[in-house]
């Protein structure tokens, strides 16, 4: 009885601190904010899931929210979301961009290209110094500290006062979104062991893949139609028309920061 009282004191005391740590820190780790794409590119103003991430962040009383991804064809530009029609916040909420370059894995492979054996190494001792690069508002940076030097200066510009929230975009192309954790995961665990330890890191990564099931209103939605949005997806039929639509989704894909 003595041992087991000493190890859900152990257990709480952890859980505790990994709380309490991250409200004097840095970063906010909120969860994952997505399944699957509804709309492509992944995030610009006006879309379903960038509106999702404002939301999040006004409930935090926060003027800027972070997304992190894996690097694909986008320059991940950091931009002011505004349709959130809020009273608290009427200026809107800026969505900071971050994807990874895994240099030496297979990064967003399908789960049946993955190296378990590599990601389990990640998983146990966190990420090797020097194996990713960064992008953000067209730049690649080589190390996480120039990273995350321009996202913090990226936010103060911004008004951002207190602790960044966080998601990591998670979509799936091709898998069961339920099983696999999607895009940007590896980046999400990265921040959090640097900020503030591995068994935080291990918590929030759990909590965080709970989180869309209480928190998004498109979870059922998205996880209802996830391989016909799959396909959808993958065969370019919710690529938006920018010309339509009035909101400039090329720039998403091309052009340079406006940052140094």
């Amino acid at each position: 009885m003595k041992f087991s009282t000493v190890i859900i004191g152990a257990v709480a005391l952890v859980l505790v601190f990994s709380f309490v740590i991250t409200l004097f820190g840095p970063i906010q780790p909120l969860g994952r904010l997505s399944f699957v794409k509804l709309e492509n590119p992944d995030m610009y103003p006006g879309h379903p899931h960038s509106v999702l991430l404002a939301k999040y962040a006004e409930e935090h009383n926060s003027k800027c929210a972070l997304v992190v991804h894996f690097a694909g064809s986008s320059t991940y530009s950091s931009y002011l979301e505004d349709g959130v029609n809020s009273t608290t916040d009427p200026d809107g909420v800026y969505i900071i961009e971050v994807a990874f370059i895994d240099t030496q894995g297979g990064g967003s492979t399908s789960l049946n290209q993955t190296n378990f054996f590599d990601s389990l190494k990640v998983a146990l001792f966190g990420v090797p110094d020097g194996r990713y690069k960064y992008m953000s508002d067209g730049v690649v940076y080589d190390n996480y500290d120039d990273m995350m030097k321009h996202v913090q200066k990226v936010a103060k510009q911004h008004g951002q006062d207190g602790p960044i929230p966080m998601v990591w975009h998670g979509t799936v192309r091709t898998d069961n979104p339920v099983i696999a954790p999607g895009c940007g995961f590896p980046l999400y665990f990265q921040i959090l062991t640097k900020t503030y330890g591995i068994i935080p890191a291990y918590i929030y990564c759990i909590t965080g893949l709970i989180f869309p099931y209480l928190e998004s209103p498109y979870t059922n939605y998205e996880l209802l139609h996830a391989s016909e949005l799959q396909y959808y997806y993958n065969n370019g039929y919710i690529n938006i028309d920018y010309v339509k639509s009035g909101v400039n989704t090329a720039k998403y894909y091309g052009g340079t920061s406006s940052y140094d």
